[in-house]
């Protein structure tokens, strides 16, 4: 069932993560798909076996295509790991539970890469081929990632979140190529026209906060800040799930 009619309007969502990728699943059931407009994080994104992987472009994408495997909220449904049973033996990273499907994403997207595409435009890409009707856009075309400093060295964000499973303290977090971060382009204009803007309930340090940091989102966002809604991912205190309660108790802000 559609709640209103929004041939003229729309949307925009900002997203990261498993609960970002349920939430717009949901929306997407009660407004037309079309209607969505996602920045999403990138902040995440990592280069394993020589190749680009960006986790929380694929998770939204591989929900809004009806592919996901709800169980597990990440990777394809009835997913294979051939594969990555042979990279283990080749590379220490066996801990990036990556299926065979999921790799072929990886593969394509790396190899598009090559060939001078731009994340917004590979992005674009992969949708019309899983027959996304929403339009999901990377935060910004150039690389960005999350590092954080722990007792026991400095990694990327999802080596602390699947390899440590976030066990290990956050001394400090380092968004590296922040200061290089451009919003795509378009993004800006999305802000002023949005109908409404929903910040979805994502982490708010590490999902929500890079997108923050891309320059001209924050101050775009509080220009307009009376159609923006933010979702809290924290419940009394605690997060449904994920670290954001436990980076929200440190001096860590967006």
């Amino acid at each position: 069932m559609i709640i209103e009619n929004m041939s003229n309007d729309f949307y925009l969502i900002l997203a990261g993560g498993v609960g970002a990728a349920k939430f717009i699943e949901g929306l997407a059931n009660v407004v037309r798909p079309e209607s969505l407009k996602i920045i999403v994080n990138t902040g995440d994104d990592i280069e394993l076996f020589g190749l680009r992987i960006c986790p929380d472009l694929d998770i939204i994408t591989y929900t809004l295509a009806n592919l996901v495997d709800k169980e597990k909220g990440w990777g394809f449904i009835d997913e294979s790991f051939n594969c990555l049973s042979i990279l283990k033996k080749y590379y220490d990273t066996g801990w990036f539970n990556a299926g065979d499907k999921d790799l072929a994403t990886h593969i394509y997207r790396t190899d598009l890469f090559k060939q001078g595409y731009t994340k917004a435009e590979i992005t674009k890409k992969i949708c019309e081929i899983f027959k996304v009707k929403s339009e999901i856009i990377p935060m910004c075309n150039e690389s960005f990632e999350t590092h954080l400093k722990t007792p026991i060295g400095t990694m990327p964000f999802e080596e602390y979140f699947i390899k440590y499973q976030c066990k290990p303290n956050v001394i400090s977090f380092d968004f590296k190529g922040s200061d290089k971060a451009n919003p795509v382009e378009g993004v800006l204009n999305y802000i002023n026209e949005a109908k409404k803007i929903i910040i979805c309930p994502s982490n708010p340090i590490v999902s929500i906060g890079t997108i923050l940091r891309v320059k001209r989102i924050k101050k775009s966002l509080i220009k307009v800040k009376n159609k923006v809604y933010a979702i809290s991912p924290i419940i009394k205190g605690t997060t449904v799930k994920g670290p954001a309660d436990k980076f929200m108790k440190g001096e860590f802000r967006p």
